[in-house]
């Protein structure tokens, strides 16, 4: 543990964003008290304060690195749990456009564990903590400040046991990790301070998931079939393992600008049909389902710039979705937030609660890039509204083009999940090594073609319409 700063710091929210932020507060404080709506002692499946949670999700290799670093042994107990690691490129079949991008080995851990499972590994390492404690089944009703509002000294809470009364936890740190939902624009309204502006990406994204139990683990040594929506094959899928194997799968279907994966079973399976790579409904059609599709909307990505204000109370920090919300396709959220706690962290090392400009500065540092390229290929769909710079489409005629040539070259590949796995700076992708080789290949247009399918169309199997690509 570090010196201490303060005797106590209040996290509200106990999802990644706040586990993380309290592992780092711990180091500097005497007391951290972890506050949420739900259950979280113990729970292993999926609970109501993160409805995502049942969908897919991808830890980033950078996300994985500074969380392992967190809580060493992590990686081997999601193992011990049935999780079965690899390679982010050679264990991943990755398609763009319908056709595979070229494998080999890129020295990025990826470690697959569905969401459920790697918050509670986390959460109980946390909880292990001998200055941290959970608040559960409690809601966060506001903050507590000084007269003037100058300060935040606590935030009230109240459990939702019956007759309970409304509580005031004193605190020299209060930290807002509650997600997307975050109320702290309207509570600094209510205290006479400016909303922070915000940046929204309107995409319609909903994403559609159900499980599986197949014959036979389909995958082989693989760990995932995932089809990335483009502008130009706009439906995607993940459809990899859960933890333990024996067949049993979970494929999330993705859709962009209202064009959604329906709940009922026959709709699912056409528009899994419908995905430019017909693997994926060829295995779930020889499956059994486990449950029925559900799904989760996500309306807009949301990016609030904290380091524009001029004026913020003192005791008060925000971090992760409640600072910047993204869309969900890239798996940014979780390794961003990662980013931002080790910012966090940076910030506490030198001896005092961090001031809020500096602190929501650096912060917007960790988001920039990661916002950047999500923001940037959301742009690439023309139903998606925005301001489209001369630097947005240079950039993403150039990614097309590093997408053709990737099918023909693991550099490229490499190279790509890379700077989506925010390991590289988005200009690395044109470093002069990348830069020839999509010279030499990017010309070349794909071999295989997908028709594009009016809504909730599948072709029959055989018809021609869609073809595959070997690897």
């Amino acid at each position: 543990m570090g010196s201490r700063i303060g005797d106590r710091a209040v996290v509200l929210g106990g999802s990644m964003a706040g586990l993380l932020a309290a592992r780092v507060l711990s180091e500097s404080f005497a007391e951290v008290i972890v506050v949420d709506r739900d259950e979280l002692t113990g729970v292993t499946g999926y609970r109501r304060g993160v409805p995502h949670g049942r969908h897919a999700h991808a830890l980033l290799a950078s996300g994985q690195q500074i969380i392992e670093s967190y809580f060493p042994g992590l990686t081997d107990g999601l193992i011990e749990a049935g999780v079965q690691p690899g390679d982010f490129n050679a264990d991943i079949q990755w398609y763009l456009n319908g056709q595979r991008l070229k494998p080999s080995n890129s020295n990025l851990l990826c470690v697959p564990a569905i969401r459920p499972v790697l918050e509670y590994h986390v959460r109980r390492r946390v909880q292990a903590i001998p200055n941290v404690t959970f608040l559960e089944r409690t809601d966060i009703l506001g903050l507590q400040t000084t007269p003037d509002a100058g300060r935040v000294t606590g935030a009230r809470v109240q459990r939702q046991a019956e007759d309970s009364a409304v509580e005031v936890l004193e605190a020299d740190l209060v930290m807002d990790c509650t997600g997307r939902g975050s109320r702290t624009p309207v509570w600094l309204e209510e205290l006479g301070y400016d909303r922070p502006e915000e940046e929204r990406m309107k995409i319609g994204l909903a994403y559609t998931t159900r499980h599986y139990q197949l014959p036979a683990d389909p995958l082989g040594t693989d760990l995932a079939i995932i089809p990335i929506a483009t502008p130009s094959h706009p439906r995607g899928g993940v459809f990899y393992r859960l933890p333990g194997g024996g067949g049993r799968m979970e494929l999330s279907l993705t859709g962009i600008l209202g064009d959604h994966a329906p709940t009922d079973p026959d709709g699912f399976e056409a528009f899994a049909k419908s995905l430019p790579v017909p693997d994926i409904y060829n295995f779930i059609r020889a499956g059994e389902p486990l449950d029925d599709p559900v799904k989760f909307s996500f309306p807009q990505s949301v990016r609030r710039h904290y380091e524009r204000l001029t004026r913020f109370p003192d005791g008060f920090l925000v971090l992760g979705d409640a600072v910047c919300s993204f869309n969900p396709v890239y798996a940014q959220g979780m390794t961003v937030a990662s980013f931002e706690s080790r910012t966090l962290r940076r910030h506490l090392q030198r001896g005092a609660v961090p001031p809020a400009r500096r602190y929501f500065k650096d912060v917007a540092k960790d988001i920039k890039a990661a916002w950047e390229l999500s923001a940037g290929a959301d742009l690439g769909y023309a139903g998606v509204d925005g301001r489209r710079t001369p630097k947005v489409r240079m950039a993403n005629a150039y990614v097309g083009r590093l997408h053709n040539a990737a099918v023909h070259d693991s550099y490229l590949t490499n190279a790509f999940i890379r700077a989506a796995g925010l390991l590289d700076p988005p200009p690395a992708i044109m470093r002069p090594g990348a830069l020839v080789r999509v010279l030499r290949y990017g010309w070349r247009q794909p071999p295989a073609t997908v028709t594009q399918l009016p809504e909730n169309q599948a072709p029959a199997i055989g018809d021609g319409s869609t073809d595959r690509l070997a690897s």
